[in-house]
C-alpha cells in the first residue's frame, strides 16, 4: 500500500487532471513545445520537519509543493490566457480541499509568473503556485 504522502500526491494529480482542457504531468522536464490547452506540472516539494503529537505517535505535515502552470508564447494575449488556466486551477483545487479526506486542507499562494527560455525552443509563458499540504501520518516515511 503506498504511504500516506504518496496517496495524496497521487490526489492532487488527480484533481489538477479535472483542468479541462490541460495536459497534466507529475515531476517531468520542463518541455520545448506545451499542448495547446496549457500544461500542468505538479512538483512533489518537500513534506518538511513535522510536528509530532505522542499517544498515539501521530506526525503532523505542512507538506510544501509546487505546479508550475505553462502555456506556449505566440497566443493573442498570453497574460489573458494564463489567468484563465490559472482560474481553472484553482476551481479545481478548492473542489475537494481534503483530497477525498485524505489531507486536512490545502492552502495555496498567488502564482508568480514569468516567460520561460529553453534553448532552441520557442518562449513559453509561465507560472508557479505554491501549494501547501495539511496532513498527518503515523510514520514518518508514511
Amino acid at each position: 500500500m503506498p504511504s500516506v504522502r504518496e496517496q495524496i500526491l497521487a490526489a492532487l494529480l488527480a484533481r489538477l487532471e479535472t483542468v479541462p482542457g490541460a495536459t497534466v504531468k507529475r515531476e517531468t522536464p520542463l518541455p520545448e513545445t506545451v499542448p495547446s490547452g496549457g500544461l500542468i506540472i505538479l512538483r512533489d516539494g518537500d513534506p518538511g520537519d513535522p510536528e509530532v503529537v505522542l499517544s498515539p505517535v501521530t506526525y503532523l505535515w505542512e507538506h510544501q509543493t509546487e505546479i508550475e502552470v505553462i502555456l506556449q508564447r505566440g497566443q493573442d494575449d498570453d497574460s489573458a490566457a494564463l489567468d484563465t488556466l490559472l482560474m481553472a486551477v484553482g476551481q479545481a483545487l478548492a473542489a475537494d480541499r481534503s483530497l477525498g479526506g485524505l489531507a486536512e486542507g490545502l492552502d495555496w499562494g498567488a502564482p508568480k509568473t514569468s516567460g520561460l527560455a529553453i534553448d532552441g525552443a520557442a518562449a513559453l509563458r509561465g507560472a508557479t503556485v505554491p501549494i501547501t499540504i495539511h496532513y498527518g501520518s503515523s510514520d514518518p516515511l508514511g
